[in-house]
């Protein structure tokens, strides 16, 4: 027998027929216990994975959203400058961790924060021959203007007291309760949107496609904020390649793990925010921009600004990684959204080392299709104690993606700024 876990939405008639509910917990919005044989986890799967197929309909039916397009800033980029080699001395750090009290959040409030604002959206260009080079930035825009570009909430975390329960103890690190999280095995998923882009990073984290060349990640899977990992002077990308391709019937009777296709990286693009440190002040800055070699033809997942809780459809954010107890597994999960801030996304979604760099999703409005799309508001990046009025809050944490980091990456994608609206 096999026993898993997964967490549902309010249960329909079609999912009660296929599972079995704990005597102990009711049909909900809450995690259910589920056994039975192999073959009907399967099944199971199917069925949850139907329902996050069929949500953009019913999603449709709903009100669309009435707001005016976000304002995306203009950057101006200063000529390259030349930096001496790295001596890529540094090593990956995949169980990230970091600990913030009250002052992380009044970072804003600084009489120099436009200059530090902009001396953080700088960045460093490395190379595949191990040269690097820096790009100074500067925003166009008032301060008012600007505030609104960064992202800043009135005071800068909106706690909700009531819905945050406390844990002042871990029981299996990034693992909240029952483990919430699935594999996704066979063609039909590992090859079918949006599992599809996933990809390995070779120091062992997860990335996103984001365009037909590019591949996004956490800046912490390439440097340590003082320097590049040593795997980051031959980093590559890797696309899974289902097992059904280039095998036998015995080798699928065998349950044999996806291959994986490994695509050199041609350069890296890290902001100055993740490398001047520190740490629980450049988390806020964990994102990196990976140029393949060569196009990939795969779906890729296209960039947007992060709503508002209000704006997130469900109030969920999902993502797929390649967790460090799963080896050679794609696992996806979805979780609510608890709280947020002006460049964070706090969370419970389950998650072990290795879900670094992953893209983290949600469904929000597109205005020029006119319906709900899946797009990457966030990149995982690991988890965050946080001291509030004197009391621990535990968290897994994914950075947001603001106006400004949209047109940041938006840039690095496109090579200028024309092309870096919205929609």
């Amino acid at each position: 027998m096999t026993h898993c876990f997964f967490c549902f939405p309010p249960c329909s008639p079609h999912i009660r027929k296929h599972i079995s509910l704990n005597s102990a917990q009711s049909c909900g919005n809450t995690r259910v216990s589920v056994m039975m044989m192999p073959r009907k986890i399967s099944l199971l799967t199917h069925l949850l994975l139907l329902f996050q197929h069929l949500l953009p309909l019913t999603l449709s039916l709903l009100h669309p959203p009435h707001h005016p397009p976000i304002h995306i800033p203009a950057l101006v980029h200063h000529t390259p400058k030349p930096l001496t080699r790295s001596s890529f001395s540094a090593h990956t750090q995949l169980d990230f961790n970091t600990h913030c009290n009250s002052s992380c959040f009044h970072r804003g409030e600084q009489d120099d924060w436009r200059k530090q604002l902009t001396e953080k959206l700088a960045f460093e260009t490395l190379y595949a021959d191990g040269s690097r080079t820096l790009t100074m930035v500067d925003v166009e825009g008032d301060d008012h203007d600007l505030e609104e570009d960064a992202g800043f909430l009135p005071n800068m975390l909106s706690w909700r007291g009531s819905a945050v329960k406390l844990r002042h103890r871990r029981i299996r690190r990034q693992i909240y309760g029952a483990d919430g999280r699935f594999n996704i095995r066979g063609d039909n998923f590992l090859l079918d949107y949006p599992f599809s882009t996933a990809v390995r990073i070779s120091t062992g984290c997860t990335g996103v496609l984001v365009s037909q060349q590019h591949v996004l990640t956490a800046a912490h899977c390439v440097h340590d904020g003082k320097d590049y990992v040593k795997g980051a002077q031959r980093l590559r990308v890797g696309f899974l390649i289902p097992p059904s391709i280039n095998s036998t019937q015995a080798d699928l009777n065998l349950a044999v793990k996806p291959l994986v296709r490994w695509v050199r990286v041609r350069r890296t693009r890290v902001p100055k925010g993740w490398i001047q440190g520190p740490q629980e002040v450049s988390m806020d800055f964990d994102y990196a921009l990976l140029e393949l070699r060569w196009p990939h033809r795969r779906p890729f997942m296209r960039l947007s600004v992060a709503p508002s809780l209000d704006d997130l459809a469900g109030n969920r954010i999902h993502f797929s990684g390649f967790d460090s107890d799963r080896p050679g597994e794609l696992v996806y999960r979805f979780c609510a959204v608890e709280e947020e801030s002006s460049d964070l996304i706090y969370q419970h979604c389950d998650a072990r080392p290795g879900a670094s760099g992953s893209g983290v999703y949600g469904r929000v409005w597109d205005n020029s299709l006119e319906r709900w799309e899946r797009k990457v508001i966030g990149i995982f990046s690991g988890h965050q104690w946080l001291e509030i009025d004197g009391e621990n809050r535990d968290y897994n944490v994914a950075v947001r993606i603001t106006p400004l980091k949209f047109a940041q990456i938006c840039y690095w994608l496109h090579g200028n700024r024309v092309d870096c609206s919205h929609d």
